[in-house]
């Protein structure tokens, strides 16, 4: 009897909307909307189609809040490769909203067509292991990027110079 009275409220227990991610201040949240060019919506240059996938995307809700959407589950990349196909389309978004220093951002994990089943935001990895001939090799595509590379032999591993290492 404890163990269907377990089951029973496993299965009652609503689901988290997105996974813990450990970020400053994290807020799981799910909602609907609309696919936008956040350039478009700043400033009235609105290309077609959000921007052909040279532009920043980001969500605009139905009571006109404007979301800058971050990155996606993939580490290091961001969110526009998997929005862009639902460009002026409302979606369902599941993710996690972070705050830091004052600026709201959102952590895209799952996104939702109106006519479809969720899909995991991972998009970026996918494209670039077919842009780069790595389609299986692509989960730590930025060990590989040969943009990485050259900012990393200008730069340094920490953006402060060739050899700076603390």
């Amino acid at each position: 009897m404890k163990r269907l009275a377990a089951l029973f409220l496993l299965l009652a227990a609503p689901a988290l909307a997105a996974e813990s991610w450990g970020l400053p201040e994290e807020k799981a949240a799910s909602f609907d909307a609309k696919v936008v060019d956040m350039v478009c919506q700043l400033t009235g240059d609105c290309p077609t189609k959000c921007g052909a996938g040279k532009r920043q995307l980001g969500l605009l809700t139905n009571d006109g809040k404007l979301i800058l959407v971050s990155k996606n589950a993939d580490p290091f990349a961001g969110a526009s490769t998997d929005l862009a196909p639902y460009c002026g389309q409302t979606i369902t978004a599941d993710g996690l909203f972070t705050t830091n220093q004052g600026v709201t951002l959102f952590a895209l994990q799952r996104l939702k067509p109106k006519a479809g089943q969720w899909r995991d935001a991972n998009g970026f990895t996918q494209a670039w292991g077919k842009d780069n001939q790595r389609p299986g090799d692509s989960g730590e595509w930025y060990l590989h990027d040969a943009r990485v590379k050259a900012l990393i032999g200008q730069q340094g591993k920490l953006g402060l110079g060739p050899g700076v290492t603390e």
